[in-house]
């Protein structure tokens, strides 16, 4: 199939998907937590904690964002969380699973986001760790870096994407 022509769908999250969040979670922190060294048992303890602890911090501080599964082919393949605001939305989380990562699908979501802020008017916001690989992806849709940046030993780069002659 070409890319661009799998079908890729979203439905809310449920209590059902939580096995699927945490392996996807997981999969997002493979390779930093590889270079520790830890035995599996430890490995996912430490999965799990920080995984709760991300997900407590969000629902607090993104309550009522939309947060949905990413379906491809009907299978789950990734999520998106969204908060959408009056003045912003703030793109809170986009993850997929390494086999659907650089097929064109978080790209496609992406894109259908951008097109909705821009008939929200309003901008989208995001943060990224400095060495993600989908910051190039950001910065070929139109997303810059913030003017103000967070403090000193940030890990995270705030970007933002403007609906108009700039972003959109």
């Amino acid at each position: 199939m070409l890319p661009g022509t799998v079908p890729v769908t979203l439905r809310p999250v449920s209590a059902s998907d939580e096995a699927f969040l945490f392996t996807l979670y997981a999969s997002t922190r493979e390779a930093e937590v590889a270079m520790w060294g830890l035995p599996p048992a430890q490995r996912d303890a430490f999965l799990r904690m920080q995984w709760m602890a991300q997900g407590r911090d969000w629902a607090t501080r993104y309550a009522g964002a939309d947060h949905r599964v990413v379906l491809v082919e009907d299978t789950p393949a990734g999520r998106l969380l969204v908060a959408r605001g009056e003045t912003e939305w703030r793109l809170v989380d986009i993850s997929l699973l390494p086999a659907h990562q650089r097929t064109g699908v978080g790209t496609r979501l992406l894109r259908e986001l951008l097109d909705e802020a821009a008939k929200a008017h309003v901008p989208l916001r995001l943060r990224v760790l400095h060495g993600n690989p989908a910051r190039a992806l950001y910065e070929r849709l139109g997303f810059r870096l913030e003017p103000v940046q967070g403090a000193d030993g940030d890990p995270y780069l705030a970007m933002e994407w403007l609906p108009g002659p700039r972003g959109g």
